[in-house]
């Protein structure tokens, strides 16, 4: 109990941590913070990756290296507002993972959450880490919180903790795990992966189809998707056919996730809650525009199943992709760029079965807890 002038942290910032019913399991508040996250950043995803899908089809894959908008639009040119529209996505999609982390943390300690929390996800995305690294930043940022609103503060300090003290010292503490605990790591391990992939290049084509699939759908945008990505665009400067070839496994790969929640939510929607089903709907058209991140309200609500089927469709797709030799050209573009695909007929295939893979074991492992409210 608190002495006489005293208070604590929390009671100071007058912010309640939703830590659920005192009978819940720790699994149980985990998955209400995740859900709190994931519900503010749907719509994110929704929009961004709508008018992403949209300037592609009006603009092509290479709107996406179009100039800025706010020193080049042409009010009679088709590229001009096509450009606006994959511009204005990309800001959209920006916010992705500070909102996941920022809610996530808010979830957890209300209001007082939402600065380290959107700070650490700012960081996340200023060091690579991704969704996951915003699902770490978002945990870490309530737990800073909740430590300092058990520290007991004098009285006359409660005025200033919520607008200062807390987010000063909390935002700063975070930025530090973020930048020097987990950052560090991260620059190291792309760049370990980076040499292995340029090292088992000129191997198995089915097995580096396998590898790449598998970092595609891993992290859906994080720092292992960038690297298997950028591997394969940095193959098209100096494009031959075994560059194309990757090129091709990454995209098909990197089109499987949401397009395997879109069809799971399809085909048994009973295992779903009412707002995934409706996330499902809209994960086909970025699935099929190459937009991984239309899973990642799916990844983030529920890793420990999702992930690991997202991988196992990725790694099926790749490999095939890699065996049919389906070659791309185009670094982007999803179902846009068919003209630019060797082997479209055969991609597709490649495609469509690692989607069912996908479906399949996110419906298996899924059916095996209780079903969605």
């Amino acid at each position: 109990k608190a002495a006489r002038g005293e208070t604590t942290a929390a009671a100071a910032a007058t912010a309640p941590m939703d830590t659920g019913a005192p009978g819940d399991h720790f699994g149980t508040r985990l998955r209400k913070w995740l859900m709190t996250g994931v519900s503010y950043m749907v719509p994110f995803v929704a929009a961004g990756g709508l008018l992403i899908a949209l300037a592609f089809a009006i603009g092509g894959y290479e709107i996406n290296s179009a100039p800025s908008v706010a020193e080049h639009f042409v009010w009679t040119e088709a590229a001009s507002w096509a450009a606006l529209l994959f511009q204005t996505g990309g800001a959209a999609f920006g916010f992705l993972v500070p909102v996941l982390a920022g809610y996530i943390a808010y979830g957890m300690v209300d209001r007082p959450g939402l600065v380290p929390g959107f700070v650490g996800g700012a960081i996340a995305v200023t060091i690579n880490a991704g969704f996951l690294g915003g699902l770490a930043a978002g945990l870490i940022a309530g737990a800073v919180v909740m430590a300092i609103q058990r520290v007991r503060v004098p009285a006359v300090l409660r005025g200033v903790m919520p607008v200062v003290v807390i987010p000063l010292i909390s935002a700063a503490v975070v930025g530090f795990l973020m930048f020097i605990v987990v950052g560090k790591p991260i620059a190291s391990l792309q760049k370990a992966m980076t040499d292995w992939l340029s090292g088992l290049s000129g191997g198995n084509a089915v097995l580096l189809g396998v590898l790449l699939g598998l970092m595609m759908c891993f992290d859906l945008g994080g720092p292992v998707n960038k690297v298997a990505y950028a591997f394969a665009v940095g193959g098209l400067a100096t494009p031959t056919d075994g560059s194309l070839k990757v090129m091709a496994a990454v995209m098909a790969a990197g089109m499987v996730p949401p397009l395997g929640m879109a069809l799971a939510t399809t085909v048994r929607a009973k295992l779903f809650t009412k707002a995934e089903q409706d996330n499902g709907k809209a994960a086909w058209v970025l699935g099929a525009s190459f937009i991984s991140e239309g899973a990642i309200p799916f990844a983030a609500a529920d890793p420990l199943r999702v992930i690991p089927s997202a991988m196992a469709g990725g790694a099926v797709t790749g490999a095939l992709s890699m065996a049919f030799g389906a070659t791309l050209r185009a670094p982007h573009g999803g179902i846009f760029v068919v003209p630019l695909i060797g082997g479209p007929l055969v991609y597709l295939l490649a495609i469509a079965a690692g989607t069912v893979v996908t479906a399949g074991l996110v419906v298996l492992l899924k059916s095996r807890r209780k079903p969605a409210g």
